[in-house]
């Protein structure tokens, strides 16, 4: 036995919706540890089934999938503490991931001011954006040559000095120019005060950073304070699908926000019965799932105490005029959620076996109860935790 060999665990540290459609089963980008695993929902048989796995000698940080507009088939954008941005295309016949692109942007290592951290797409697939923790933000912008082969730009920089980031998303804004949604912190006064009380009124900021396809450069177009901490954003379907926009999960509520003139909305995260005796216990939000089809969409929002939530946004002419959440089940707390096309909810446990669970009719009241309404579906046996999962 090699010891230098890289042993894949059962660890899963990304998840991502990964719609082959080359094939007409639905997959999902499954990562536990150093492996990179396609799962795939058969009509018959077991709800998801490995049917392509690849050893990594990276850690990946980020995944994600895009398609771009015009081409065939979707690609996989892979970041990794090598300090490179990898695109993969997933080729049914071999049964393989092939490498279309390799980008070196920084130092190997997982280092607070080297992007990587934290990866966003534009829906249509036009640009990619890579963050550090700190300061630094990168902007590729994807594009296919004469022979529809897709290519890559040079990374055009968006960084902020002084600048905590917390996530990053992109905006669906239809076909106008990319754009970019980040919770960021600006600590540069709260660094320069010896008294820390700077430090105490620091808010975060909600910056949105859109792409001018014509000129080629990233700007800063709008930015606003945050009243309540932040810790995770969501896209909201836009142009033809919904009313564009993103939802903010702050600490207690859950908040709406649209570039414009469009109001916020905001909506309080419900709490279970013996939580409303502790006035000074707060909820998060720690990971979410969209599931979109033609004629409609809804999130599927999960809590720290692990209870999901059902999401639905009531809009007229384009305009959000209402959040509504439900109580949908609860399952352990999650890495990461997926719901397919066909119905079926992926859950990635932090701790103990990945669920696979067909989702039904929703409880009429809120009451904690195990999977009472998602009968699961047996998947492979874990051992290990899920440290994180997209």
């Amino acid at each position: 036995v090699d010891p230098t060999a890289r042993a894949a665990s059962s660890s899963v540290r990304r998840r991502e919706d990964a719609s082959v459609r080359a094939h007409p089963a639905e997959g999902l980008l499954h990562l536990p540890g150093g492996a990179r695993e396609l799962l795939r929902h058969e009509a018959a048989g077991d709800p998801c089934g490995p049917r392509e796995d690849t050893r990594a000698a990276a850690s990946g940080p980020q995944h994600r999938e895009t398609a771009l507009c015009g081409l065939q088939g979707d690609y996989i954008v892979v970041g990794a503490d090598s300090g490179r941005i990898t695109i993969l295309e997933y080729n049914p016949a071999k049964n393989v991931f092939e490498k279309i692109h390799q980008e070196t942007f920084g130092k190997s290592g997982c280092r607070r001011i080297v992007p990587g951290q934290y990866m966003a797409v534009d829906p249509k697939g036009r640009a990619i954006m890579i963050g550090a923790v700190e300061k630094q933000k990168l902007v590729y912008i994807l594009n296919r040559d004469a022979a529809a082969r897709l290519t890559i730009s040079s990374p055009l920089e968006a960084h902020k000095a002084h600048t905590l980031v917390y996530d990053i998303v992109g905006v669906d804004v239809g076909f106008e120019n990319p754009m970019f949604a980040c919770l960021e912190l600006d600590y540069e006064e709260a660094d320069n005060d010896p008294t820390g009380e700077k430090a105490q009124i620091a808010q975060q900021m909600l910056t949105f950073y859109e792409l001018d396809l014509g000129l080629n450069h990233v700007v800063r177009k709008y930015s606003e304070p945050l009243e309540d901490t932040a810790n995770l954003l969501i896209r909201v379907p836009g142009g033809s699908d919904g009313p564009s926009g993103i939802l903010v999960c702050c600490e207690n509520y859950l908040l709406y926000k649209n570039f414009g003139d469009q109001p916020d909305l905001r909506c309080p995260i419900p709490r279970r019965k013996n939580d409303l005796d502790d006035a000074e216990r707060s909820m998060l939000f720690v990971c979410s799932a969209t599931h979109k089809t033609k004629h409609m969409f809804f999130f599927l929002l999960q809590t720290e105490q692990g209870d999901l939530f059902k999401v639905t946004l009531e809009s007229e002419e384009d305009v959000v005029t209402e959040i509504r959440i439900k109580y949908f089940d609860t399952v352990a707390v999650a890495a990461g959620l997926c719901v397919l096309r066909t119905g079926f909810l992926f859950c990635a446990s932090e701790f103990g076996n990945q669920l696979v669970s067909l989702s039904s009719h929703l409880p009429p009241l809120f009451r904690v109860s195990f999977l009472s309404h998602l009968p699961p579906f047996p998947f492979h046996s874990l051992l290990l935790p899920a440290i994180s999962i997209r």
